[in-house]
């Protein structure tokens, strides 16, 4: 992050801007909305002023500013488009120490004026920094569209029971859920929908219950997460909502900066992941920690990589959380078998090479392997190998050794989905070798069949070649928050 977002209080202060065109106008408009008081220095105004004189708070001058008009001045706009009055100001305001901005000059401007969605008392400011003006546009005007007008008036009766909830409920965290209850609930949609009086009844009638909550013994629950293989884009609308809901988040290794992101920001964060022969907590462990979260009366994230119920031991741990009688959900999400694949360019069934896929793990109980040979060696069949980079070379030689021909093809695809993907394709006879050449590293992702021959001509996903920072890619995700 370059620049620090702030919304600035201009109620009462002075505000000085060059310039009568568009440009001027639209500060001028800005700044009066904001609370300003706007003076504009510039030989003539155009028309789209006329509205603003006679105004109390707006005043023009037909000549340049000077010292005295900019000394005081909580900030000012060069917006005449002319490089030597804008530049004047400048200099003004570097003596004065009044932050500037100059229109098109981004080294003359001490700030930046963001792309805007005003749904008043709630505000949204999106910003490039000034290096791509366009792009901010163009997300506001996707914000727009998805923000109702009514959700102004949905911050505004949020605004009146601000103090009767604060007396009520003395916890920051009571508070905090209330809110929560409220926003995402029936009180909200009363509002929305325009019916106040009844949305004010269902507030007090969340209130009391919130209360009662408190005095007696708080009970969270668990949100059993699939966060999917890697790309935040592919997380579910459903897992998003939750990410924002949770007080805590157990995650595990295969879990990216780029989806942890996206949890609350002020959520607590556990790390239980795992590596082989490397378990930070033994899962019996991570189980009871869930349980012991949520008696505590906190809402867990449980964020997983992939599907929980895929090779994700998500049913161990709702099997223990059942067992305590602590509330629970789950969310499934992509797995990596399908995740992998796609962004490999290697579908997992084809007319013309597979009708069948079956997914196994290379890690049975205390890591040995313990495969159904027989099912897997079926003609026409697609075998997706999960954690199978550290013993490759075995798997690869159990396959022939029970009747695979070596030159089948096969592929191991390393950080699948993520900016960093890279996949190695080869045959059974070759693929343990090829992949210990380019250094894999996991986690990986090992398609055994004659599917993996489409790769080279369907491959789309490029990684770090093609993508953009990981926070850009994941722009559609954020806004549906």
């Amino acid at each position: 992050m370059e620049q620090l977002p702030v919304f600035y209080n201009l109620k009462g202060r002075k505000v000085v801007i060059t310039g009568g065109g568009t440009v001027a106008a639209r500060r001028t408009e800005i700044s009066l909305r904001s609370g300003g008081q706007v003076t504009v220095f510039a030989e003539t105004l155009g028309d789209e002023f006329i509205e603003l004189q006679g105004r109390a708070d707006f005043a023009h001058e037909a000549r340049p500013a000077e010292l005295d008009d900019v000394t005081d001045a909580a900030m000012a706009f060069g917006a005449s488009e002319d490089e030597a009055i804008d530049g004047a100001l400048y200099e003004l305001t570097r003596a004065a120490g009044v932050p500037a901005n100059i229109a098109d000059v981004p080294e003359q401007c001490d700030f930046i004026m963001a792309s805007i969605v005003d749904r008043s008392p709630l505000v949204i400011a999106v910003s490039s920094s000034g290096t791509a003006p366009i792009l901010a546009r163009m997300i506001r005007a996707r914000l727009e569209t998805m923000l109702p007008a009514s959700y102004g008036r949905l911050a505004e009766f949020a605004g009146q029971f601000r103090d009767l909830v604060s007396e009520k409920l003395e916890s920051g965290v009571g508070r905090r859920k209330f809110w929560e209850r409220a926003i995402y609930g029936p009180t909200a949609d009363l509002v929305l929908a325009g019916d106040e009086e009844r949305a004010e009844e269902q507030l007090r009638s969340e209130l009391d219950a919130v209360l009662k909550e408190e005095q007696g013994q708080p009970m969270g629950q668990v949100f059993l997460v699939g966060a999917g293989p890697g790309d935040p884009d592919l997380l579910t609308f459903r897992a998003l909502r939750l990410m924002q809901l949770a007080d805590v988040v157990v995650h595990d290794r295969l879990i990216g900066e780029g989806v942890l992101n996206l949890v609350r920001r002020d959520a607590e964060r556990v790390y239980v992941g795992k590596r082989p022969r490397d378990h930070t907590l033994p899962q019996e462990e991570i189980s009871q920690l869930l349980v012991r979260l949520a008696k505590e009366g906190k809402r867990v994230l449980r964020l997983k990589g992939g599907d929980p119920f895929i090779f994700g031991r998500g049913g161990e741990e709702i099997e223990t959380l059942a067992a305590e009688g602590v509330p629970f959900q789950v969310v499934p999400g992509i797995t990596a078998a399908s995740g992998c694949a796609s962004y490999a360019g290697i579908p997992l069934t084809h007319r013309d090479h597979a009708q069948s896929c079956v997914f196994v793990t290379a890690h049975g109980r205390d890591g040995v392997i313990d495969l159904d040979w027989k099912s897997l060696l079926r003609p026409r069949q697609t075998v997706a190998i999960y954690m199978g980079l550290t013993s490759l070379d075995r798997v690869a030689g159990e396959f022939i050794a029970r009747g695979a021909d070596a030159s089948l093809p096969a592929a191991v695809i390393d950080n699948g989905t993520r900016v960093n993907q890279q996949v190695v394709a080869g045959t059974l006879g070759t693929i343990a070798s090829d992949a210990a050449a380019a250094e894999l590293k996991g986690p990986a992702l090992v398609v055994i069949g004659s599917v993996v021959s489409l790769h080279e001509k369907l491959q789309w996903f490029e990684g770090e070649r093609s993508a953009p920072n990981l926070a850009e890619r994941s722009i559609s995700t954020e806004l549906l928050i």
